[in-house]
């Protein structure tokens, strides 16, 4: 596996606040929803944050990386990893403090997709 820091900073630099304004949150979450409706497989809470893991299909591993980088724009205080491999991408995303908390709050409405896809 391949794995990538997307961030390169501190994350507990930053106030634990998100920057995107309402509407562009409702686009940013409608766009999750969307890629884990066709290749999410898991969301696990870790002691310092929150592993999503995908199906590696196609176009997923574009959308899951054009949706981390908007969050790492707009969550300075975490820091967002991708792991990838011929079959999987993992999600890791770590912070500290008040940080770990809002993550485990983070993404609780995502659903797995419900069918296996070849």
């Amino acid at each position: 596996m391949a794995a990538a820091d997307t961030t390169g900073k501190d994350p507990g630099a930053a106030p634990v606040a998100c920057t995107l304004t309402s509407e562009d949150l409702a686009t940013q979450a409608d766009r999750w929803h969307q890629l884990a409706a066709r290749a999410m497989t898991g969301r696990t809470e870790t002691a310092d944050g929150l592993r999503i893991s995908f199906r590696a299909e196609p176009g997923a591993e574009k959308e899951l990386r054009n949706l981390v980088a908007v969050e790492v724009d707009c969550c300075r205080w975490a820091n967002w990893a991708m792991e990838t491999s011929r079959d999987q991408l993992i999600l890791d995303v770590r912070s500290t403090g008040a940080g770990i908390a809002t993550l485990h709050t983070m993404f609780t409405n995502l659903q797995p997709a419900t069918t296996l896809r070849d």
